[in-house]
């Protein structure tokens, strides 16, 4: 085994325990998973613009999860009261999703959790290094389009 295929190893050991990690130190209490990664999506674009819309397109290609597993977490989070399903104003065919205002402290006492792991992260590692990690991150997101 050469240095290379080490090196592939020892990423694929430290990929799987920081996702797991992540996924399983039960961050999204109150929340499933997909739900939590859905609403991440959603209120970073309500951050962005007061509004918090998202197209379907865009949630399946940010989170890469199937389709039929979006629709499923966005009709449970619907269900949940926090987020409203309406149709596109310039394409009937888009459906897109807006975060619901009232609901918004309930998924953040959630997205507080998640912020305590990241704090911690950041005391760990470092900012240096958390700066690299993101950098690192989205430049693999990068190389790896939705649609692949």
């Amino acid at each position: 085994m050469g240095e290379n295929d080490i090196l592939q190893e020892d990423m694929i050991v430290s990929w799987v325990r920081l996702t797991g990690i992540l996924k399983n130190t039960r961050l999204t209490k109150g929340m499933i998973y997909n739900e939590a990664i859905v609403m991440l999506i959603v209120h970073r674009r309500y951050l962005e613009d007061g509004e918090g819309v998202v197209s379907f397109k865009e949630i399946v290609g940010e989170t890469r999860m199937l389709k039929s597993l979006v629709n499923r977490t966005i009709s449970s989070l619907v269900d949940k009261g926090f987020l409203e399903r309406y149709d596109g104003a310039t394409d009937r065919r888009t459906t897109f999703v807006r975060l619901v205002p009232e609901k918004l402290p309930e998924y953040l006492a959630v997205h507080a959790r998640t912020l305590k792991l990241v704090s911690r992260i950041l005391e760990v590692v470092g900012e240096e290094d958390a700066q690299a990690f993101v950098h690192i991150s989205e430049k693999i997101s990068a190389a790896f389009p939705p649609d692949l």
